[in-house]
């Protein structure tokens, strides 16, 4: 199990995204995602397998959660930075996203 410190080693941020791309050369349908973490992370990159519930014109302005300090990693040709948080459901992967309009960088606390 992991312990309560474990937890707090992780930084997740709100972020929002701005812009989307289909990623074509992933394995599984994903999207190539750029998200604003204001300015103290800045925008970042991150690769998310979320095509079967959202297309790209839904996503764009969308406030999402991300752990923003987890090691960078290469998904075929693409880097991804951050890991964007959803929750599989049924119907496929829902985002995690704040009920309320909060500042990108506001971190989970």
């Amino acid at each position: 199990m992991a312990i309560f410190e474990d937890f707090m080693k992780l930084d997740i941020r709100v972020g929002t995204i701005i812009e989307v791309k289909e990623f074509e050369k992933a394995k599984r349908p994903a999207y190539q995602l750029k998200i604003d973490l204001g300015p103290e992370i800045g925008i970042k990159k991150s690769s998310a397998q979320i095509t079967e519930i959202y297309k790209p014109i839904d996503l764009i302005g969308k406030q999402i959660l991300a752990v923003v300090n987890l090691q960078p990693r290469q998904i075929a040709n693409f880097m991804s930075e951050i890991l964007v948080l959803g929750i599989y459901s049924n119907n496929g992967v829902v985002l995690i996203t704040p009920d309320k309009k909060v500042q990108n960088g506001d971190k989970l606390g």
